[in-house]
């Protein structure tokens, strides 16, 4: 699994409220978590929407536990269904979001047409690489320091993982963690925004 954490893009911070809109606060920082694929799951059939099923269960896992952190800690914090692109524990607003256009404008990764869905092209992955996102009103350095600690608190359950950590930063190089997670791209089969993730429509 590879993750960085972020200040929102200007996108986001302009349309919180079409994407979260019982939040009364600011978006201050967001996820990125990226998890490696086995295999390139481009064609749609039962095993890889079984194998996406997997990734994006291991996701909500992983950030039920850093939303439930924040919440102690008095900060906002929610994912986004990677399949819906609506959020999981807040009513849903009038835009979804798609992570392969956060990742795009975030990381500045490329991203090619597959036919039924826009996919992110990984530099060292390629197109085996399945990304999810999680939105917070923490600033970056506290989601960084939950995040890490979540990790650590699990290290003995990640078959032996070095953890490999640096400073939060806006453009920094996503921090990597080898784990023992299944190594797919988004579901979503709607050409992602330039700047912002989202998709206009309830589908």
């Amino acid at each position: 699994m590879q993750y960085s954490v972020h200040s929102p893009t200007e996108f986001i911070s302009t349309h919180l409220e079409q994407l979260l809109p019982s939040w009364s606060v600011p978006v201050w920082s967001v996820l990125v978590v990226l998890q490696l694929c086995q295999f390139a799951l481009i064609e749609r059939t039962a095993e890889t929407e079984n194998y996406k099923d997997q990734l994006r269960q291991q996701f909500i896992d992983f950030g039920n536990h850093v939303v439930s952190k924040l919440r102690a800690m008095g900060y906002l914090a929610d994912m986004f269904d990677p399949c819906t692109g609506w959020p999981l524990n807040s009513p849903p607003g009038q835009l979804r979001l798609d992570d392969v256009a956060v990742v795009r404008s975030i990381l500045g990764y490329s991203v090619v047409n597959c036919g039924l869905c826009m996919t992110l092209v990984h530099p060292t992955w390629g197109k085996a690489v399945y990304p999810s996102t999680l939105m917070s009103s923490a600033p970056p350095h506290v989601l960084k320091e939950v995040v890490n600690s979540i990790l650590v608190g699990n290290k003995a359950h990640l078959d032996g993982s070095d953890f490999v950590t640096g400073e939060c930063c806006l453009q920094s190089p996503p921090y990597l963690l080898t784990s023992q997670l299944p190594a797919t791209p988004s579901r979503n089969t709607t050409t992602p925004a330039r700047d912002g993730a989202v998709l206009p429509s309830r589908v």
